[in-house]
This record gives structure tokens, sequence and C-alpha cells, in this order.
């Protein structure tokens, strides 16, 4: 997957009236590279089966610069809990492209780690899941391996022709995965989902719109699915009176509710505004993370969360404290 809202925009370079140029690749476009990717690359998309019960970590707007500690320390904290994955609301770096360069680094520094931890290998270059027989079906290389950070596109990662700095690096705004729930025959039992879309410009636009009716985002087959849950950049409800409202079209925050009730979404994740915000509006949970971000949170503070799907189906989540600062 910023401390300004931003309003929708559909064309070429503009300057909004909050002074922030914002880039040229429109949403549309945005959504038509990122759906074509997804269809071709599936298996980018694909996590393993868990048993039992498991957890996964959302955090947001880091608006990496200069310094990424609070990013390293959120996969950090992600890889010692061995959350099964990770996820990120946007505005994930300024867009400059040395800022990029430093966020590829730190990723491929936290897959280094994280495939160390969960694989074996003989030779670096053909890896084994920890217990699996080598020279198995299941022999992988360093680039076959899914480093579980999944992000959604932020207002600020298009600012600037950003989008071809985030895009490079994590391809497609738009997608989702599910986890397979295993019994202990190993047999699939249930599926839960995970839903990301693309609400970089305040808008989710038409395509976007056309490919979630037509059921783009809906899995396979007679999929039966457990839990959904949704990441969105971009606010639906406003925390509070001095922060942003949602900056969706009226008629998309219709459809976005009508369709998060149609997907039975357990919870929907949001940031953009840099506060925190917790409600229940038909039987979805919305939470609204603060920015982790050192720059805009600079002292430490529970910043992330952590949900807890267990094997009995109940949910529960947690917020997670951050205790990096900004190095003096």
């Amino acid at each position: 997957m910023a401390a300004l809202a931003i309003v929708a925009l559909t064309s070429c370079e503009k300057v909004s009236p909050i002074g922030v140029l914002v880039s040229g690749t429109a949403v549309e476009d945005r959504v038509k590279m990122s759906s074509l990717f997804y269809k071709q690359y599936l298996d980018e998309f694909v996590m393993a089966g868990v048993k039992g019960d498991y957890t996964f970590i959302v955090g947001g707007d880091s608006h990496l610069t200069t310094d990424p500690g609070r990013m390293d320390e959120m996969l950090a904290i992600g890889l010692e809990n061995e959350d099964t994955f990770y996820a990120h609301l946007g505005d994930i770096a300024d867009t400059k492209p040395e800022y990029y360069i430093r966020l590829d680094s730190l990723i491929q520094v936290a897959k280094k780690r994280y495939v160390a931890k969960y694989f074996d290998t003989d030779d670096d270059k053909t890896y084994y899941p920890k217990g699996a027989v080598h020279d198995s079906d299941e022999a992988m290389t360093f680039q076959e391996i899914t480093f579980p950070f999944f992000p959604v596109v932020g207002n600020h990662d298009i600012t600037h022709n950003g989008w071809a700095l985030w895009s490079n690096i994590f391809h497609s705004s738009f997608y989702e995965f599910p986890v397979h729930i295993i019994n202990s025959n190993g047999e699939t039992v249930a599926f839960d989902r995970f839903i990301f879309l693309d609400s970089a410009s305040g808008t989710l636009g038409q395509e976007q719109i056309d490919l979630i009716e037509e059921g783009v985002l809906d899995g396979k087959g007679d999929n039966k699915y457990r839990h959904t849950f949704v990441f969105s950049h971009t606010n639906i409800f406003r925390p509070s009176s001095w922060q942003f409202a949602s900056t969706f079209p009226r008629e998309e925050t219709f459809f976005l509710l009508n369709q998060f009730k149609k997907w039975n979404v357990d919870i929907a994740f949001c940031g953009h505004v840099h506060a925190w915000d917790e409600r229940q509006f038909e039987g979805v949970t919305y939470l609204t993370l603060d920015s982790m971000s050192e720059a805009n949170s600079p002292n430490p503070g529970d910043y992330l969360v952590r949900v807890h799907v267990n094997a009995d189906g109940t949910i529960t989540w947690e917020k997670v404290h951050m205790s990096y600062t900004k190095k003096k």
C-alpha cells in the first residue's frame, strides 16, 4: 500500500489547491497496470497454509526518508512475533528516488532475515522450508520465496511521478490473496481473504469499480471465506472534527460500504489522516491507524495493530508499541 488530504485527479500533471504536485498516472491507469500484473502473476500473491491460530501486523504512513528506523522496526517486530504477514496502508515513503532505493534495500535485508528464519539451504542457491526433505519438490530459489510484506499505495506514493518508483518494487496496487486454513491432515478446510484497494487518488475510479463488480477480487471457484479483511489508504470515516473526512466521492463511499457488507468484511483498515479511529458500521469494524513515521510521531507509541485470527473462528486485535526514535 498523509498529513495532507488529496484531491481526486484524473489527468496530467496538476497542482492541487493544497500545493502538492500530483502524478499524471491516474487511478484508471494504475489499476489497469496493476490488474494486468495481478492476473499474470497470481503466484506472487500466494500465502502458505496455516494450522490453528495465526496473526498478521498492520502499519501505515511511514513516510520513509533518510531514516528507515520505524519501517525496520515494524519488519523486525513482525519477524520476532512470527506474524504470518505484514500489511502497510500506504504513504510508505516520500517520493524521491533515493528514499525508494533505501526502502528497497531495507526490504531485501528484511527478506534475508525472514528466509534465514524459515528456510534451510545447502548452497545459498536452493532453499527448503524448515523441516522439509531436501531435494524435494518444495525446493525454491531465493527469488521464488515470497516475502510476506503487502502494501497499498498512498497519495504521497504517487506524487512527483512516484508511481514509477512504488510500482517498480511492489508492482500491483490492487490485489487480493487467500490464506488457506489447513487441518491436521493437511487438507484445506477454509479460506481467509485479504483485499488491497487502490485509493491513493481519493477515488476508486471506474476501472476498479468495474473489476470489483466483475468479481476480480472474489477468489476462484467455490472458495468459502471464513473471514475477509480490507486494506485502503484513504480513510472512510472522519476520526474527529479537525481531521480530514474521506475524499471518496459520495457515491463511491456508499458503494464501498455496500461492497464491504457484500464481502462480509470483518475489519477494514485505513490510514491517510494520521489519527487513530475505531468504529463499527453495519457489522464491519473500521480501524484508522495513526502514522508510524518518526517524523509525524516522534515519540514511542502504539502505532501498529496486530490481528489474532483464532482457530475457533474468533478475531481479536491489539495495538503494538513502537520504540524507535529519530537519531540525533
